[in-house]
């Protein structure tokens, strides 16, 4: 697979991630099974999709430490991306950002993760009760430390229609900030066919500075793929059943876009998907941007590696550009 660079300390990954989220949060609970999710993380690895993206607050914990079982194996073959700055409660989620939790978070990820080191130590959300300086400071103490090799800013997020770069205006004043105090080596946010507003100015402050893009979600939580059917509903614990463009309207009226990229993939042979060509358009968004699609099954990580395979053609480009945009039913 092809190999893509992050952050100006030339960390190298994979074209395509592994965002191992949906194997034990977020998603259809009925659905997570531990061996299927073992054999899902081996097949990227096998792939070369190095890159595989957790955090301490999925599950919680427990997503770190199912990839822990895989790293003990195989931790030459992976690049672990974990963050830090959540909690979890019973109805609640809080963030926390005091230096001293930031150093027993990573401890206590380092150990779940069966590692000595995280390659990319990542802020999953700034505490506005402790200057963002302080936590970024007690990050940057780790990497001194030996304990993480490089520090990256989770602004996962953009929701809706809107398509202003003003969206991301509070994240870049807040990267100016912490750049001040260590460099940031990826900055992690949503970015795909029917959520495009990371190119507006999040995206181009990234790639001035040499940053790594780390797009999240980039098959739109699965519609992309065309495999989810308008009506069919969420089991509760599904974010996506409260999630305004996942209504049954919503997806109906959201249709075109897929057909859109169904038409582009028909073009290019049998057997290529929709969720490939979504995902090979976010590849071409720049030399940094790595796609990081969520994913539990053998089958969707095999299908989601190939995808960095196909190149789109101008013709392609000029398709995916003149797709509607996507409706939810917030707007």
């Amino acid at each position: 697979m092809e190999r893509r660079t992050i952050g100006a300390g030339a960390l190298e990954v994979g074209a395509v991630g592994l965002g191992c989220m949906p194997m034990s949060w977020a998603y259809s609970g009925s659905r997570q099974r531990g061996d299927e999710s073992l054999r899902a993380v081996n097949r990227a690895l096998d792939a070369g999709s190095s890159l595989v993206d957790t955090a301490d607050m999925y599950g919680p914990f427990t997503n770190e430490l199912l990839l822990g079982r895989v790293l003990k194996e195989r931790r030459a073959d992976a690049f672990v991306s974990t963050k830090v700055g959540l909690l979890v409660g019973e109805q609640h989620i809080v963030a926390n950002g005091r230096p001293g939790y930031v150093r027993r978070a990573c401890d206590a990820s380092l150990r779940r993760l069966q590692t000595d080191v995280i390659d990319l130590y990542q802020l999953h959300r700034a505490d506005p009760e402790v200057p963002v300086e302080e936590t970024w400071g007690a990050m940057a103490e780790l990497v001194r430390a030996g304990k993480v090799r490089a520090l990256g800013w989770c602004a996962v997020g953009a929701r809706g229609g809107r398509r202003s770069g003003g969206l991301y205006d509070g994240t870049i004043r807040q990267l100016r900030r912490v750049q001040q105090v260590f460099p940031v080596g990826a900055v992690e946010a949503e970015l795909s066919v029917w959520s495009p507003e990371a190119l507006e100015t999040l995206l181009p402050w990234c790639e001035a500075r040499g940053v790594g893009f780390l797009a999240a979600m980039p098959l739109g939580n699965g519609f992309l793929t065309g495999t989810l059917k308008p009506g069919r509903g969420f089991e509760p614990d599904d974010m996506r059943a409260r999630h305004p463009r996942f209504t049954a309207e919503m997806m109906a009226a959201n249709q075109p876009i897929v057909a859109g990229l169904r038409r582009i993939a028909a073009r290019h042979g049998e057997g290529v998907t929709a969720a490939q060509v979504a995902l090979a358009w976010v590849l071409t968004r720049g030399r940094y941007v790595v796609p990081v699609p969520g994913a539990k099954q053998e089958r969707w990580v095999t299908e989601n590696a190939a995808a960095a395979g196909l190149r789109l053609t101008p013709q392609d480009l000029a398709e995916v550009a003149k797709l509607p945009a996507a409706r939810g039913s917030w707007e």
